[in-house]
């Protein structure tokens, strides 16, 4: 280059340059100073957290000293590093961006051949040239990254408490720094001075006060706030008068020393103080340039809570209840204290006896995350259905506490702890039986007694198998510990009640009129009980889904047989019914709104009747006989084994003699298990040698054998070829077989090992499944028979019954030759034999120790007649 000219060559270059030579002012001062402005910030914010105002006077100085030493540090080390940026680096920078250095170029004159005219010219293209590609120049971003010089982010640590102390602190107390020296302003020359300050509590969010510049004698503070008076001068020149703080007490002189004469004025200091107000009085500072104030200590009230209006109890068993509290800076917290009112509880069957100690419940307050909380309303919302406290006579409670401890209390509210409620009435007796038996173990008995006659005769009660299941062995673990039942023991029965009641309410019911005939029952009952309209409303929706599935699979099953003209009479009417059913629904759910529940019970019980009259026609004689000789009959086979086993494994549970086995041999094995060994056990002394001996009885072997044959036999059928390969209920079928495989091996595990309970939990877990299977099959093999029937034309083979005869029930049969009738049972007269038939059939449908198959069939038989 020619020189140290820094003016640009071109005209075009004067902005980037100024723009890049500022950037590089920018990125040199924040390399060099990047430690003072962080301790800056740092500074300033322990300011504005009033860090200065903690301790005595001395460690605020010692403290200010050495921030000041730091900063003089940091500030010399800062302008030892700092280089002045010249328009030279400038003009420097931004030529190094661009190829070629065009600038550096345009800056060089000839040093050669500048006497040939041709050298000339082409130097004069080459300025040109570069002269172009300089006019393009764009200025150039500093680099303001110093993560090379700030290894361990510091000044990002500095910026955060910066921003944190802009939030949650004050910069009003970083005027208090002041204080750490004499104020010009109350300093007098070779006289005495003093500074005072008042702190309110932080949560107020009152501001601090400089009490040197209030000239008014009356002020007005909370209480708690914190005096800090600092006197400079000769001791004893100014002291301090006041009546509103307790002083600390002074220490004991030691033995041998006199007492201090301040001892006998203790409302006269002098010195450092840090007082907190804890009353209305008067503060002076006496002595030359002192000053008096009447103070007002306006005190921290305590916090008051209402409730506000009733309880509401929600579908689902929560209850709600709407609370407000007010306090005159806010409330911090609150909890609710629920207790047993044992004077307006219905003292009679299982809470006759007195119940064991119950702690109250103590549930948290909801608090607001944002905004005020001087004036809140709020809803407690829980759900206690599981505590022995649903459903009883209870007090509550309510308690607030605000920022400075004080706390307010409600008055006793005397209500129904709300809970969920079971309008099965199985599932409400079992919830009843957990109740007794949270109230005091001693109704251990009694609930076994009442659970035995529940189950003695279960007709139109259980309609959940795996539940049923459940409750049998349940009733054995509590005849078992009944005598001796631990906390321990009773919490785990009381689980397992409810995990049953919960089966049986909601229930696991695969016919959709089973489904549509529970949810009116649950309907009816939550009608007569009262019920809650959320519940009402809830119940309602299960009724309308399982009505609605109900007139689906009546569709389906026309479709099924759209040459039946009997059937399709029979959907006419059954559409039209759908029609006055909706009709019935809209009418039910406007006399509830309405509160007139006997107008709504009465309707209830049309729709019953009305629901009562209406079949599923389920078409026969149309590939039965493939499906049952097929693989369908081979896992109904199967099922029904699994269910015997399962029987037989109850039996062994509590130790009755199994079917086919002599009473002597069963008495003899209970005997044997009574003699320190339990009921199950299956070690290879147990259960499987007293199977073992039973072989050739019609028993097939240990349960572990049986078991293990019934796996295998599933994992045959699942090997071949099953209804609806390739589809997605045959896919979904092959599913369930492989859970109930599943849990067919886990079975058969528990029976190896001796646990005969866990052995009834999953056979409960595999019937289910396989049932789950059938059912997806059996959907799979009626959508193949009905495609091949639209492809043959519609065509179907007719049967071959006496159109004149009548069936046992009295009835003629219908124009498709099938066993049924066109006529409805309740149009009909039927005799006095067809009448026990019907009861019988009832009766028998009802007891679930029969065999599944047989239940299935007086199931159908229950439907068609």
């Amino acid at each position: 280059m020619t020189g140290p000219d820094t003016q640009p060559p071109l005209k075009s270059l004067v902005w980037p340059m100024r723009l890049t030579l500022a950037g590089l002012w920018a990125e040199r001062l924040a390399r060099a100073f990047w430690p003072l402005w962080s301790l800056a910030l740092v500074t300033l914010a322990a300011l504005a957290f009033g860090l200065q105002d903690l301790g005595p006077l001395y460690y605020a100085q010692a403290a200010g000293a050495v921030v000041g030493l730091v900063a003089l540090a940091l500030l010399a080390w800062g302008v030892k590093h700092f280089r002045k940026p010249t328009a030279l680096d400038a003009l420097d920078r931004l030529d190094s961006t661009m190829p070629g250095r065009p600038i550096a170029a345009l800056r060089d004159t000839q040093a050669i051949g500048t006497a040939d005219a041709a050298s000339l010219a082409v130097w004069r293209v080459h300025q040109e040239r570069m002269a172009a590609r300089a006019a393009g120049a764009r200025p150039v971003q500093p680099d303001l990254r110093l993560s090379s010089r700030d290894r361990f982010s510091l000044r990002y640590v500095a910026l955060t408490a910066f921003v944190m102390a802009a939030l949650f602190g004050s910069f009003w107390k970083a005027g208090t720094v002041a204080g750490l020296t004499p104020g010009a302003a109350v300093a007098m020359p070779g006289g005495p001075s003093w500074e005072a300050w008042a702190q309110p509590p932080a949560y107020t969010g009152k501001p601090s006060l400089y009490l040197n510049d209030i000239t008014d004698p009356a002020l007005e503070v909370p209480t708690g706030t914190r005096l800090q008076i600092r006197l400079y001068g000769p001791e004893g020149d100014l002291t301090v008068a006041q009546t509103v703080a307790d002083i600390p007490p002074s220490p004991a002189p030691e033995p041998g020393t006199e007492a201090t004469p301040a001892a006998a004025v203790p409302n006269a200091m002098a010195g450092v103080h840090d007082l907190t107000i804890t009353r209305s009085g008067d503060l002076a500072i006496e002595g030359n340039g002192g000053r008096e104030w009447q103070i007002t200590a306006t005190p921290d009230n305590a916090p008051t809570v209402e409730i506000t209006g009733d309880m509401v109890r929600e579908a689902d068993g929560r209850f709600k209840q709407d609370f407000k509290a007010t306090d005159d800076y806010g409330v911090v917290a609150g909890r609710v204290t629920i207790s047993l009112d044992l004077a307006k509880i219905d003292r009679r069957h299982g809470l006759t006896v007195d119940p064991e100690a119950m702690e109250p419940v103590t549930l948290d307050l909801p608090m607001p995350r944002k905004g005020k909380r001087t004036d809140l309303t709020s809803t407690l919302v829980d759900d206690l259905s599981k505590h022995v406290f649903a459903n009883l006579p209870v007090t509550m409670v309510f308690a607030v506490v605000d920022a400075a401890g004080n706390e307010g209390t409600s008055a006793p509210y005397e209500v129904t702890l709300h809970g969920k409620r079971f309008f099965d009435p199985l599932a409400a007796a079992l919830i009843e039986m957990r109740r007794d038996i949270l109230w005091n173990r001693v109704n251990a008995p009694r609930a076994g007694e009442i659970l035995r006659a529940v189950t003695n005769r279960p007709e139109d009660f259980i309609r959940h198998d795996r539940a049923f299941l459940h409750l049998r062995v349940l009733m054995r673990d509590l005849e078992a510990k009944e005598a001796s039942l631990t906390v321990e023991d009773r919490d785990a029965i009381a689980e397992k009640l409810w995990t049953i009641a919960l089966m049986v309410e909601e229930g696991n019911l695969q016919s959709a009129l089973d489904r549509l005939q529970r949810a009116q029952d649950r309907l009816q009952e939550a009608i007569e009980n009262g019920a809650s309209p959320e519940e009402i409303d809830q119940l309602m929706k299960e009724m309308e889904q399982a009505l609605n599935e109900y007139m689906r699979e009546l569709a389906e099953e026309s479709q099924r047989n759209p040459g039946d003209q009997q059937q399709q009479q029979m959907m006419q009417g059954q559409m039209m019914s759908g029609d006055q059913l909706q009709e019935m629904l809209d009418r039910l759910q406007q006399l509830m709104e309405e509160g007139k529940t006997a107008e709504a019970a009465e309707l209830m019980e049309q729709l019953r009747q009305m629901m009562e009259n209406m079949q599923v026609v389920q078409g026969q004689g149309q590939g039965q006989g493939q499906g049952q000789d097929g693989p369908m009959g081979d896992l109904g086979d199967t099922l029904r084994d699994q269910q015997q086993l399962s029987d037989d494994a109850f039996r062994d549970l509590q130790g009755v003699p199994r079917d086919g086995e002599q009473p002597g041999q069963g008495q003899e094995q209970g005997q044997e298990q009574g003699q320190g060994q339990q009921p199950g056990e299956q070690d290879g002394q147990g259960s499987d040698q007293a199977d073992n001996q039973q072989q050739g009885e019609g028993q097939g072997g240990s349960l572990t054998d049986r078991q293990r044959e019934l796996r295998e036999r599933l994992n045959e059928l699942q090997q071949g070829q099953l209804p609806g390969d390739g589809t997605e209920q045959g896919e979904e079928g092959r599913q369930n077989l492989d859970r109930a495989g599943r849990a067919m091996e886990e079975a058969e595990d528990a029976l190896r090992g001796g646990d005969l309970d866990g052995a009834l939990d999953r056979q409960a877990e595999a019937m289910e499944a396989l049932r789950d299977g059938m059912r997806d099959f059996g959907e799979a093999l009626a959508d193949e028979q009905r495609q091949n029937r639209d492809g043959q034309g519609g065509e179907r083979d007719m049967g071959s019954a006496d159109p004149q005869g009548t069936d046992p029930l009295g009835r003629r049969p219908g124009e498709t030759a099938r066993i049924g009738s066109d006529e409805n049972m309740v149009q009909n007269t039927p005799d006095e034999r067809a009448q026990e038939l019907l009861d019988e059939i009832r009766r028998r449908s009802g007891e679930m120790t029969r065999p599944l198959e047989e239940l299935d069939y007086l199931k159908r038989l229950l439907q068609m007649f």
